[in-house]
């Protein structure tokens, strides 16, 4: 439902769309937006004004846009726009911004959810090589076939193709093989566009030892704007009793990085 003004004659608070990650980019950027406005510095309750979000929900989102830094809070307890949020927008340097927020922000989530974390991008006809956070406790998985060659046996790949037309998946799957890998792996491809077709958006896609013995994963996507992109993350398999909360845990911390995109 858009947000406006309660019809005449009602006492009803207009009905409000979930505040969920994707809901969540739609609202920061309209606090952004009222922030920039204001170059002296702007207080909660015009921000609230301007981007019609109750104030309850408006906390959450500012404490947010100051973690990662696209926001500052003044000791006057106004808000300016943070550095974060000048580089994205510094035009030469958004793409080393843009890398280096994102690592940032996979970083946190490897510690979240206590697993090696990736991005994903699929662009120009191609996954492009995934940006990883890993660590002593969380090690990635070893990438004995380049992901770029393996989107039929990742989660990652499949995430990608799942977000893709039909013809667009059609044309992807001429142009790459689909290697058997391990013995769960798919190959028949017309098994693997079934798949892909079933796939309900909104349920993260996993790897059950499909890219490696003795490794499972899972990807949710990250929509912002027209980028087809994903997070995923990666668990030894005596640990995949954890995949799915985990996967739960990517997909509701997703917000900042479909803000980064957004942006």
């Amino acid at each position: 439902m858009t947000l406006g003004q309660r019809p005449a004659g009602t006492t009803e608070e207009p009905e409000r769309e979930p505040v969920t990650p994707f809901g969540s980019v739609r609202y920061a950027l309209r606090v952004l937006e009222s922030v920039a406005r204001h170059r002296d510095g702007v207080r909660e309750e015009t921000i609230s004004r301007d981007a019609e979000l109750p104030p309850v929900h408006l906390g959450h989102l500012l404490r947010m846009l100051c973690r990662e830094g696209y926001l500052e809070r003044r000791e006057d307890d106004s808000y300016v726009v943070g550095n974060v949020l000048v580089m994205l927008g510094s035009g030469v340097k958004r793409a080393r911004a843009l890398r280096e927020r994102l690592q940032s922000t996979l970083d946190e989530l490897r510690d979240a959810v206590g697993a090696a974390v990736y991005f994903g991008r699929y662009q120009d006809g191609e996954l492009e090589s995934a940006q990883v956070a890993d660590g002593p406790t969380t090690p990635a998985v070893n990438q004995w076939v380049d992901f770029r060659s393996a989107a039929h046996a990742t989660a990652i790949g499949k995430c990608l193709l799942s977000q893709l037309d039909h013809d667009r998946r059609l044309d992807h799957l001429a142009r790459h093989k689909t290697p058997r890998l391990t013995s769960r792996t798919i190959t028949d491809k017309r098994l693997l566009l079934d798949a892909l077709d079933r796939q309900p958006p909104t349920v993260p896609v996993l790897d059950l030892q499909e890219y490696a013995v003795g490794t499972v994963c899972a990807a949710v996507p990250v929509t912002a704007g027209s980028a087809v992109s994903c997070l995923a993350l990666s668990l030894p398999v005596t640990e995949a009793h954890r995949l799915r909360r985990a996967a739960e845990m990517l997909s509701e911390r997703a917000a900042p990085v479909m803000l980064s995109l957004a942006l």
